[in-house]
């Protein structure tokens, strides 16, 4: 993107993380097993822990406005039945990710995306009868090539565009109409303004516009990738990752990157701004990938994920949900089951958490949709 997604996915630079090569996963899996810090019992933020989907990859589940739906993006084909239960996905899943709502009281799921090109980075509008993601589905039916893996992980910028779509999948308006990357949407929580990222002035950047579509602005204007962004509760700021290079050299490879449509996302740091991309401040510093932040519902603390503690070790790197507060300090480890832990999102009454995770997976590669209850 949101994500996040590959580091993101397929929407931004934590989609990316859900294809992360599998070779040794399993060997990995139970290094992590054997080396976790902590046991399950450790998440003491979390209780009554629910998995909402069974299969295949999952990623960026955010709650509507009234927090009864999610809409999440999957490679589940849902597409044959009008409402499909989340327990049976279907024998043959899709090349690439597709749009889904699911309501969370009956556990079913429908498309809402054209079911053609690659799709990410979902979320509601306010009254929870539209909703916005970004798709691929104009530039061809296909999913977009992914990137050679012979090498440092790199993330295609493809040309994605933002559309604005009935939950039923009708009356599809589309947002964006800029040659490249236009992803990573979300909306405030007043329903009065949208954030993304885009490429359209020639750098990966954070603008805002009306939900209309209209007033675009630029929010943020240091050389480097600038994305994934949430509103506070209050929408008077923004919470993002960013990787701003400095050396020259660094510099001059991100650009040349840019160039081929490509970013190499290894080292993102959470920084906050205002919502008119005023007073920017640097969050974390730990030279960590810290990506997917949420604001805590008490509009003081951060939650995301990170690799902060196995960043360096070599192999597939481990995941996990922090929580810190808006000025660095206080950091607090929130998951301990699994490798992979990230996307997290509070319910607008700040009472449930929703996050993707690969504990419980049953194949390489796997990631779901997590629920629990939070616990203060």
């Amino acid at each position: 993107m949101h994500s996040r997604k590959r580091y993101r996915n397929v929407i931004g630079v934590v989609v990316a993380l859900l294809l992360w090569p599998q070779a040794g996963m399993a060997a990995e899996r139970a290094k992590g097993a054997e080396a976790a810090k902590a046991p399950v019992s450790a998440e003491r933020h979390m209780k009554n822990i629910k998995q909402l989907t069974f299969g295949r990859q999952n990623a960026e589940a955010y709650f509507s406005f009234s927090g009864n739906k999610l809409i999440f993006q999957s490679t589940n084909n849902w597409m044959k039945d009008t409402y499909a239960a989340t327990l049976k996905p279907e024998e043959i899943g899709l090349g690439c990710y597709q749009m889904y709502v699911m309501d969370l009281e009956s556990d079913q799921v429908r498309l809402v995306s054209t079911g053609s090109g690659a799709t990410t980075c979902g979320y509601f509008f306010p009254g929870d009868r539209r909703v916005l993601y970004s798709s691929t589905h104009l530039s061809g039916p296909n999913c977009p090539p992914k990137p050679a893996r012979d090498g440092p992980y790199r993330w295609a910028l493809d040309n994605y565009d933002l559309f604005a779509v009935r939950i039923d999948g009708q009356e599809m308006q589309r947002l964006t109409n800029t040659p490249g990357y236009d992803a990573e949407a979300t909306v405030s929580p007043d329903g009065k303004t949208i954030v993304w990222t885009s490429v359209r002035d020639g750098d990966l950047d954070i603008y805002a516009m009306d939900l209309d579509g209209s007033r675009h602005r630029r929010l943020t204007d240091d050389v480097g990738y600038d994305g994934g962004a949430f509103f506070s509760p209050d929408s008077k700021r923004i919470v993002y990752r960013a990787s701003h290079p400095t050396d020259p050299a660094e510099i001059a490879k991100y650009k040349d990157l840019l160039g081929q449509r490509l970013v190499e996302p290894g080292q993102l740091e959470l920084f906050i701004m205002n919502a008119d991309g005023s007073g920017k401040h640097q969050v974390t510093s730990n030279g960590a990938s810290n990506f997917s932040p949420y604001f805590h519902p008490d509009g003081k603390r951060i939650i995301f994920s990170s690799n902060v503690e196995t960043r360096g070790e070599g192999g597939r790197p481990s995941f996990h949900l922090y929580l810190v507060g808006d000025d660095g300090a206080g950091l607090e480890r929130l998951t301990f089951e699994g490798q992979f832990n990230s996307f997290p999102m509070f319910s607008p009454d700040g009472k449930r958490l929703v996050w993707i995770s690969d504990r419980n997976a049953k194949q390489p590669g796997e990631f779901n949709v997590f629920l629990a209850d939070w616990v203060p």
